[in-house]
């Protein structure tokens, strides 16, 4: 019976161990332009013009991903404010838990914005796009900001 019980633990420990070593196998030394890069190949971009197209005809959720700070200074009028560190739990919550809700993503300038839609497309979401260029390219396209 102690011999059962030691091969059972020896198993169980080199078991334990192998799984830990596959798993730092399969972790990846990614830089900001490597997340940057993965997000922007898996993602649909919109441009600021067909943006607005889809805000004028309304039935879109635009969803301002940076800090609390930057979205009071000036954001798309209606725009939803969820910073990206919590666009997990707050767009099922505070936008749609339907993963066909038609939402834009966006930030300054479209890094951030990219990252988000990227946790989106992973979370299922189906139509969600990220603002080509950010709000600064919105602004720049003279569409409306509050």
């Amino acid at each position: 019976m102690k011999r059962k019980n030691l091969i059972l633990v020896v198993t169980l420990i080199i078991s334990v161990a192998f799984a830990f070593n596959a798993s730092l196998a399969l972790a990846k030394d990614m830089t900001v332009a490597d997340f940057k890069a993965e997000a922007f190949k898996n993602i649909t971009q919109i441009s600021p013009v067909d943006a607005k197209a889809l805000f004028d005809k309304g039935g879109v959720v635009f969803v301002d991903v940076r800090e609390p700070d930057e979205f009071k200074a000036g954001h798309i009028s209606g725009a939803k404010s969820i910073p990206r560190g919590t666009i997990e739990w707050m767009v099922p919550k505070k936008i749609s838990a339907d993963k066909n809700a038609s939402i834009v993503v966006y930030c300054e300038h479209g890094s951030r914005g990219a990252l988000a839609t990227y946790t989106l497309v992973q979370m299922g979401y189906k139509n969600v796009k990220n603002l080509e260029g950010g709000r600064a390219a919105w602004v720049k396209a003279g569409c409306p900001v509050e």
